[in-house]
């Protein structure tokens, strides 16, 4: 079956406007099943491209989630995704982590009534990711230790967590067809080698190899593949994604040619010196066969 690219920005956004599609794919990648979702106001971020073309755009999408705990019990976060084509520059990412750890709205009340920073979990889907870390989902959680015993703390505090976060990084460029857990399969509808050769938009993917429980995404991706607006606007990202690169080329050509320039002025200045030099040693010379006369 065909399946909308969620390599785009737009497509990506499509599929986890679905509550039920969203709540799927965050509960595999948390590994904690995710109860509510409240989705938070979704940012897209354009920015001008870097000389090597890293910096394009960013998609960032926000969720208040209650997950249930291995205890049984129920647990706020705030999740936030944000989607970009490379790792780019990094304080990007931390200026909207920065921007979610300030904000007064991430806060709930517990059942004393006192005001609680939500902990948060950030999630980063890369499409070119780690240059060192060949793994396709990479995932940091805290550990809280006893420093003079190395031994794990098992309680948790929100003092902790309100300052402390867990990672998850998905590299889509690593899947490259590994289907070793359920995690890997739903993210199959990732792996970019399973683009359709007569439309890069579009991905084949054969449904009875993929985990039932989790069809729904496929669903919602073959849905996307069907909207002309959807397409439409993949279309945008494709002349976006051309502009910025073709701005960073000239961009490093002209500073190539800026260099090539300074080299040969740095040379001709070095020829003037050397220059100098030789008039100098050869008035020396001159003054001297004067004195001798």
């Amino acid at each position: 079956m065909h399946i909308a690219n969620p390599i785009y920005d737009v497509v990506f956004k499509y599929m986890l406007d679905d509550e039920k599609v969203a709540r799927l794919l965050l509960s595999a990648l948390l590994g904690k099943e995710v109860l509510e979702l409240q989705f938070r106001p979704t940012e897209v971020h354009f920015e001008a491209p870097k000389p090597d073309g890293t910096q394009l755009l960013v998609l960032r999408m926000d969720f208040a989630a209650k997950v249930r705990q291995e205890d049984g019990g129920h647990k706020l976060v705030l999740i936030e995704i944000q989607k970009a084509r490379t790792a780019g520059d990094v304080q990007r990412f931390r200026r909207y982590l920065g921007a979610n750890y300030m904000s007064p709205e991430n806060a709930y009340l517990d059942p004393d009534g006192e005001q609680q920073a939500l902990p948060i979990v950030t999630i980063y889907f890369l499409g070119e990711g780690l240059e060192s870390v060949d793994v396709p989902v990479l995932k940091v959680n805290r550990h809280y230790l006893d420093v003079a015993t190395g031994d794990e703390v098992r309680i948790t505090d929100p003092f902790v967590e309100a300052l402390t976060h867990d990672a998850i990084v998905v590299q889509i460029n690593r899947l490259k067809n590994r289907r070793r857990t359920d995690l890997e399969r739903l993210l199959e509808v990732f792996d970019q080698g399973l683009a359709s050769r007569s439309d890069p938009h579009l991905l084949d993917i054969l449904e009875e190899n993929f985990p039932e429980r989790h069809r729904e995404v496929l669903r919602r991706l073959m849905r996307a593949g069907a909207e002309q607006d959807v397409r439409g606007k993949m279309d945008v990202e494709d002349d976006l994604l051309a502009t910025f690169q073709s701005h960073a080329r000239e961009s490093s050509d002209y500073r190539q040619v800026i260099k090539d320039q300074g080299q040969v002025i740095e040379q001709k200045d070095q020829v003037i010196e050397e220059k100098d030099r030789l008039i100098t040693d050869l008035q020396k010379r001159l003054s001297a066969l004067e004195r001798d006369r």
